[in-house]
């Protein structure tokens, strides 16, 4: 789990040239390890889509390495290269089905073209089709399909040639919530049973907090922030993951009030999130407090959160809250200042 089986050095990508060149990704520094399900997200513009088809060189960097599986991508050959990209795989938000063959005949098609014969393709497409729900559905259209359902062969399908990594593009962005949830939930369960890599690309955070481990916030062609998932809930650091981690407008620069003493306050495990911290200061500091603003949110079974205090102005009261809070096992805090 802590090998990288994708590393991102120095990458850059520019289109245009002159004058009106355009850099969509600048820089940028990732790695993704085995096994793990990797989240990419950002604002429309922020170059996610473009970053995650230069992963198996449907775009081509202008500058900088792209490692998959130990290969440097932009050294391959053109017949190298599409080997790599069998251990490379992609679904889309369009799902990207042939509307002209049924769901098996879609499976089978990578297989087909990659030159395994049509038995042995038509097994492996009714075992995939089976692992995703759909094997009774073998025979249909894809017009006559749900758009979960078309999302669910088209992952069986980018699973046909046994990738080592899944690459999923706003995969879930064309379905209702409902739907949503039922395909993020494939995903976790296909990763924990195959072991496959997942690259998630998406703009909605609620799809990070479902499924991913470890997440990238791109703004603006670079990395704004990346590490763990609940450590960027509990505590983003730059204006793009607090766009993204409260999409509800909350901003520190709101809360501060001249003159008085506020501070963050992050939970970073389930007992904790749950511990009476604003009871616990007035029973065990008779300390009253302030809350400006509090969430909590439950990320990969475990809930974490954020407030905003304000302190008491009498700075003994203040600083009997800060050491209360400081004692306190999985809670950490920060001065929140007006220039932030």
């Amino acid at each position: 789990m802590n090998e990288p089986i994708i590393q991102i050095k120095h990458l850059t990508k520019t289109f245009g040239e002159g004058g009106s060149a355009f850099n969509a990704l600048d820089d940028i520094n990732l790695e993704v390890r085995q096994g793990e399900i990797f989240g990419i997200i950002g604002l429309s513009g922020a170059g996610k889509s473009t970053l995650v088809r230069c992963i198996n060189l449907l775009e081509r960097p202008t500058s900088g390495e792209v490692i998959v599986d130990g290969k440097h991508m932009t050294e391959l050959s053109p017949k190298e290269l599409r080997e790599a990209r069998r251990n490379v795989t992609m679904i889309f938000q369009s799902f990207n089905l042939l509307m002209q063959r049924t769901c098996l005949q879609n499976v089978c098609f990578p297989m087909t073209i990659s030159g395994v014969s049509k038995a042995d393709a038509e097994k492996r497409a009714m075992e995939l089709l089976d692992l995703v729900g759909l094997k009774a559905k073998a025979d249909s259209y894809p017009s006559q399909l749900s758009g979960g359902q078309k999302q669910r062969v088209a992952i069986a399908r980018a699973l046909a040639t046994n990738p080592k990594v899944l690459l999923c593009d706003e995969a879930t962005s064309a379905l209702d919530p409902t739907t949503t949830t039922s395909i993020l939930g494939l995903l976790k369960d296909l990763n924990r049973k195959l072991g496959v890599t997942i690259v998630v690309i998406t703009h909605q955070m609620s799809v990070i907090e479902d499924i991913c481990s470890r997440v990238a916030i791109l703004d603006g062609g670079i990395v704004a922030e990346q590490g763990p998932v609940t450590d960027i809930f509990s505590n983003p650091s730059t204006d793009a993951a607090r766009k993204l981690v409260y999409p509800n407008g909350y901003n520190e620069r709101q809360t501060f009030i001249t003159g008085a003493k506020i501070i963050r306050v992050a939970f970073n495990s389930y007992e904790c999130t749950y511990e009476p911290l604003i009871a616990s200061l007035a029973i065990d500091c008779s300390v009253k407090v302030s809350i400006l603003f509090a969430d909590i949110r439950n990320i990969d079974g475990k809930a974490t959160g954020t407030m905003i205090l304000r302190l008491p102005e009498d700075a003994d009261e203040a600083q009997r809250a800060v050491d209360y809070i400081a004692s306190k096992e999985h809670i950490t805090y920060e001065e929140v200042h007006e220039n932030v």
